[in-house]
């Protein structure tokens, strides 16, 4: 009932920059959290930043210097600007909707980080 498309990702050099989204569509419930995990290879899922309907974030120590979260409510959409990209920071990003209704992901978007 919920889909999410999650443009945004690449590849780009350390110290680079990406501003992967994600869009939710379908039955949306009033207050939800969106977010970005990553998962990197050989590691488990990680959350990266989420944000609230009311605009409460919460961001991993890895990122919350580099890394800004935005939602926009009336589209539905997450918006994460990824700065200073480091080379850990090589992985897949999903996106995931939490509410009342259950969880619901992504397909995810490839970050790759070269030195």
């Amino acid at each position: 009932q919920v889909h999410l498309v999650e443009p945004g990702g690449g590849l780009v050099q350390v110290g680079g920059s990406l501003s992967p989204t994600c869009a939710a569509s379908g039955t949306i419930p009033r207050f939800n959290t969106m977010g970005w995990y990553c998962q990197a290879p050989g590691k488990q899922r990680e959350l990266v930043a989420t944000n609230t309907t009311g605009g409460t974030t919460n961001y991993a120590d890895s990122v919350k210097d580099r890394f800004t979260i935005v939602r926009d409510n009336a589209k539905n959409t997450v918006y994460q600007q990824m700065n200073s990209l480091k080379l850990e920071d090589t992985a897949v990003y999903c996106c995931k909707l939490g509410s009342f209704r259950g969880d619901y992901w992504g397909q995810g978007t490839q970050v790759t980080v070269s030195s």
